[in-house]
């Protein structure tokens, strides 16, 4: 199965069920960098309790790992970081699934996301500048080199569509200058 396929199999069912999403992670950073392997999705989801019955519908348990309500509804209440994962059972592709909590940058990605057409398939994909900032902020987590080069990807091949500033400010805010300047250093290497 081609990989636009399997990136398909989730947001074509969120899309159908009115979920709003946006496409984060490694995927995202393709779409605006460089290409590279993947083996799963990564998707912010706009949902309220009253919706979690759509999602739990949307993926069928014959079809698909979904977690309990039960489980989605204690992820749903969590401040921040709220996460489940959903699981195609004939491919074995995997969605991680974040969910918009208090995080004033995922609502702003929500806000700001960028609908594109991938070979003919409309895709919701938060903006580059959202990218940028989870990749320092997970850079700055877990010190993988991935999310460096993923950001100078981006930056070498999108650059004009980013906004440095929106970068910078938000860096200032989550103490991640450090990582933004060894960023932009590898992309000018």
């Amino acid at each position: 199965m081609e990989i636009l396929n399997l990136f398909s199999l989730f947001t074509e069912r969120l899309s159908a069920h009115k979920i709003e999403y946006i496409v984060t992670g490694s995927v995202a950073s393709i779409v605006y960098g460089e290409p590279r392997l993947t083996h799963d999705i990564d998707l912010v989801l706009v949902l309220k309790e009253n919706k979690v019955e759509e999602l739990v519908s949307a993926f069928p348990l014959d079809l698909f790992y979904c977690p309990p309500k039960e489980i989605i509804i204690n992820e749903l209440k969590r401040s921040s970081r709220g996460h489940i994962n959903l699981i195609h059972h004939e491919t074995g592709f995997k969605a991680d699934i974040y969910f918009v909590g208090q995080d004033d940058l995922q609502a702003w990605a929500i806000r700001n996301r960028k609908t594109i057409d991938l070979l003919g398939k409309e895709l919701f994909i938060a903006p580059p500048e959202y990218v940028i900032v989870k990749k320092m902020e997970f850079f700055k987590e877990g010190h993988s080199q991935k999310h460096l080069t993923d950001i100078a990807g981006m930056l070498k091949h999108s650059g004009a569509l980013i906004n440095l500033d929106i970068i910078n400010d938000f860096a200032a805010k989550f103490n991640l200058e450090e990582v933004w300047e060894r960023a932009r250093k590898i992309s000018t290497d």
